[in-house]
């Protein structure tokens, strides 16, 4: 092992034990840096009997890098699953073979996986946002695949999103509790079509926060995009749900004319949406955060989480079946169309004809 991979682990390992002092929880430390409690506390020993010296790992095997699949066949089978959204696995990749692109049965699940097309429901998602979004002529095999679906979906129950704004998403996120803050808890926003995100950071999980959530930047942002909120999916959280007449949450949606979908009961992952986004901002952000910087306030915090969210929504590509490998922003524009042709068929006003 060089020395950089020396000082690489070095820093690993003392973070741990840094981070686990900070959040008064080994636990929790253990959880964020990904490494086992049994590993904390030998690394712990090794730390109080010779410092830093004393935990350079002496021998290490090395990683096996993943297999990387090129760019164009990639591309190429994602095509072909909004094409032929009927078509399984094994028959994409003999089409495919056929065209000169030359990839395994797995290897397309593989990439179905990645671009969440895994299944024929999903591929028929992704053809119907990429003929809203680009105006696509159906051929015969897309329409026939289409009218299959509309008669099987009524039979699953499954939430629908059609355009931005359509549904959103909200959730509570317990970021933890910081040394010198406190309890943090993050209230998440995701439009379920586009996957633009809005977090804000509190103290509390009360239904005022949700609420204050939807004021301070949900709303206003739809606002000033003239795109209107029509939705809003939670799950049954006390902050969510309540007496209707004294429950601020659910005051502010019948002021604002929003409607209220709840998940479904012991059904969390009906919300699922906000549940991978949680996890990404845990690894992507705060497992880092937290080692480079010690927070004294709230305030410090969400000013560097509204800067990665706004790398998350205008410079991160996304493969949500809606995204097709864009920007949620830029995926908000290109179907920005959508939801206001939506809104003129709906406030469009009947005329009557005198007899």
């Amino acid at each position: 092992m060089n020395i950089a991979q020396q000082s690489k682990v070095i820093k690993n390992k003392v973070g741990l034990l840094r981070l686990a002092e900070q959040l008064d929880s080994v636990s929790k430390a253990c959880k964020v840096m990904g490494f086992s409690r049994d590993s904390f506390y030998r690394f712990k020993e090794l730390y109080d009997q010779g410092g830093e010296a004393a935990l350079v790992e002496i021998s290490r095997r090395k990683p096996v890098l993943k297999n990387r699949v090129d760019p164009a066949i990639e591309k190429a089978v994602v095509e072909f699953a909004i094409e032929q959204p009927a078509y399984g696995q094994a028959r994409v990749s003999n089409e495919l073979r056929k065209r000169g692109t030359f990839i395994s049965s797995g290897g397309v699940r593989s990439i179905w996986l990645r671009h969440d097309l895994e299944t024929f429901d999903k591929r028929l998602k992704a053809l119907s946002a990429k003929i809203a979004q680009d105006g696509l002529i159906l051929t015969e095999d897309q329409l026939r695949a289409l009218e299959k679906a509309r008669e099987e979906k009524q039979a699953h129950g499954e939430i629908e999103t059609e355009h931005p704004g359509y549904l959103g998403c909200q959730d509570t996120y317990y970021v933890g509790n910081i040394k010198g803050v406190g309890r943090i808890y993050q209230q998440t926003f995701i439009d379920s079509y586009c996957k633009t995100v809005m977090v804000k950071l509190y103290d509390r999980k009360h239904a005022i926060t949700a609420a204050d959530m939807l004021n301070d930047r949900v709303l206003p942002w739809y606002e000033e995009n003239g795109v209107p909120l029509l939705r809003i999916l939670t799950d049954r959280g006390s902050e969510y749900c309540g007496n209707r007449e004294h429950h601020e949450f659910a005051l502010y949606l019948d002021l604002e004319g929003i409607e209220h979908t709840r998940t479904k009961t012991k059904s969390p992952q009906t919300n699922g949406i906000c549940e991978r986004f949680h996890q990404t901002i845990q690894n992507e952000f705060y497992a880092s955060a937290f080692r480079r910087k010690l927070y004294t306030s709230l305030e410090q915090l969400q000013a560097d989480v509204d800067e990665w969210v706004r790398s998350y929504n205008e410079e991160r590509a996304h493969s949500g079946k809606h995204c097709f490998g864009k920007t949620p922003w830029q995926t908000f524009l290109d179907s920005k169309a959508i939801a206001l042709e939506k809104q003129l068929d709906r406030t469009m006003p009947t005329t009557t004809v005198a007899a």
